[in-house]
């Protein structure tokens, strides 16, 4: 069975997580939580993370726009990724390394 171009970025995000050894989940909510929460719940050294996997021209929906505007609020950091643009995942974890290193 062939993945969903939605699921190859999520694929991609996770082994980038993987990569740095960041804490990482996929909430379900299977009807019982909130809706519009990222698709991807990460902590690296201290940064919490949402991130928001999208393929081709899809856009996060109002819902998921509030939720990622709710976690920058507190002080988290979040990402809409795209095929095109899940580099900037890596380079965020790659900076934050680097800074922890005091390089």
């Amino acid at each position: 069975m062939a993945s969903t171009p939605e699921k190859i970025v999520k694929k991609r995000v996770t082994d980038i997580l993987k990569e740095y050894g960041a804490w990482y989940f996929s909430p379900m909510t299977h009807g019982f939580g909130r809706s519009g929460i990222p698709d991807i719940i990460a902590c690296y050294k201290g940064h919490f993370l949402g991130i928001e996997c999208k393929a081709g021209k899809n856009v996060p929906t109002a819902l998921q726009e509030r939720e990622l505007a709710a976690i920058e609020v507190q002080g988290g950091v979040t990402f809409v990724i795209y095929e095109h643009n899940v580099e900037l995942l890596g380079g965020f974890l790659k900076l934050v390394a680097a800074a922890e290193q005091g390089l």
